[in-house]
């Protein structure tokens, strides 16, 4: 009765959970309401791990026990906490630090759990068809057969829970060794048009820093330098400066205006550069948010691109860089970018290099339309941040979604596109397999 009872009351506990997160979420972060039911999935399979296990968990001597207990409903317990509380205090007030690692340990045990839950869903599987075979055989051929208990096996669910530590291992690695581990790629392409003056251009691109997810300012540093160290003519910059908040890049204002090249440093918005994924108490109050990042930009003396242009000219030859603001092919992404707009006075100018944070921007709009524009600049996929990426294999659960997420892609106009996966992290603050990148891109006059 007791059991039945307590089965009771967390279904109960759950169902309010629930309801009172969604309307939490979709006042405080409406951007993410369409992603609740990953909460709601995550909340019903820990139930169900949990009553899988813990009669496991409740055999081991207390200290042990207790902080199991502690590890196994921490996810739970923070989630409830962050929307609570962050109806009161804004996630962006928070400690950089504190909330950058807090959600990166939640991320990592929601993700190792999910390891023991695969293996015990099979293992249901394979009891609910023994169960099935069983009264087949039953009420065909053996009648008085005594019902057998159809335990688990014990091999699944061992195998479940350590692949979920080797998982919590890993993923602690990602966040603590990986997640700065600045891998440097470089390219070399070759265009038709190109002029004399412009062969051998040095193009260092960056993408997708979310500063909001920096827990502090040493790794941004080493990459400055890095980029510094490479003697560019041009630095490319191709969006998501931020998370939720122009105020996220602040503090790292002395460092990033120390970025250097030749010709200067170009830079587009990303989809979370709008402040979309932050609630606002008024229209008033979104706009100058992005007056504070027009703004940001003018103090580190870099260039954004508005659906624009800027012409290079260099002993009276040019190329035109051309900027346009956030287009995804996904709904949830905003569809900003006007690519007419942007080429306007630059029609004539043979070499085109384009700048547009989403990729999908080239798939179904640039490669299909605008075939004078030789190659586009995009980042936004970040390679997922998991993947592999070693001895020639190149793998991510993103090309799921993008048809190109990383590296130099082209097609049969002779156009070219560069995905960068980004050098910051948005959600799990690590990278596995799939590292931050400062990518160069070497032009070369194609000989004829």
């Amino acid at each position: 009765m007791k059991s039945k009872n307590n089965i009771l009351i967390l279904i109960f506990i759950s169902i309010a959970i629930i309801i009172g997160g969604y309307f939490i979420t979709s006042f405080v972060y409406p951007k993410n309401a369409g992603r609740y039911p990953i909460f709601v999935v995550i909340l019903i399979l820990d139930i169900y791990l949990w009553f899988s296990i813990k009669n496991i968990i409740s055999n081991l001597f207390s200290v042990l026990k207790y902080f199991v207990y502690t590890i196994y409903w921490f996810p739970l317990t923070i989630m409830i906490l962050y929307m609570g509380i962050s109806v009161f205090i804004p996630i962006t007030t928070w400690n950089p630090a504190f909330r950058t690692y807090l959600f990166g340990i939640v991320f990592t045990i929601v993700v190792a759990k999910l390891f023991p839950i695969f293996l015990l869903i099979i293992d249901d599987v394979i009891r609910l068809f023994k169960v099935f075979v069983f009264f087949i055989k039953k009420n065909i051929f053996e009648k008085t057969i005594k019902t057998p208990k159809f335990k688990r096996l014990k091999v699944l669910r061992t195998i479940g829970i350590s692949l979920g530590l080797f998982a919590f291992i890993f993923l602690l690695l990602g966040m603590f060794l990986w997640a700065y581990d600045f891998k440097i790629k470089t390219e070399k392409i070759y265009l038709k048009d190109l002029p004399l003056e412009f062969n051998n251009l040095k193009i260092v691109q960056i993408s997708d820093l979310h500063l909001g997810s920096w827990a502090n300012k040493k790794p941004l540093r080493e990459a400055v330098e890095i980029i510094n160290q490479q003697q560019a003519d041009l630095v490319f910059f191709t969006g998501d400066l931020v998370n939720f908040t122009s105020d996220e890049a602040f503090r790292f204002e002395n460092i990033l205006r120390d970025v250097k090249s030749k010709y200067g440093v170009f830079t587009v918005l990303g989809n979370h550069d709008y402040g979309n994924y932050s609630h606002w108490n008024s229209q008033e109050a979104k706009e100058e948010n992005m007056n504070q990042l027009f703004q940001f930009y003018k103090d580190i003396n870099w260039k954004l691109l508005i659906n624009s242009n800027y012409v290079l000219n260099i002993n009276n030859e040019k190329i035109a860089i051309i900027g346009v603001e956030n287009w995804g092919a996904h709904a949830r992404f905003p569809k900003y970018g006007n690519i007419d707009k942007a080429l306007k006075g630059v029609e004539t100018i043979p070499t085109k290099l384009l700048l547009s944070h989403d990729p999908s921007h080239w798939d179904l709009i640039i490669s299909q339309n605008y075939q004078d524009i030789d190659i586009t600049f995009s980042g936004h996929t970040h390679g997922f941040q998991f993947g592999i990426d070693f001895a020639g294999i190149l793998w991510s659960p993103a090309e799921k979604l993008y048809k190109h997420w990383t590296g130099l892609h082209s097609n049969n106009s002779n156009q070219y596109l560069y995905v960068n996966p980004g050098i910051g992290t948005i959600g799990y603050p690590g990278r596995i397999g799939i590292l931050p990148e400062i990518s160069i891109i070497i032009l070369k006059k194609e000989k004829i």
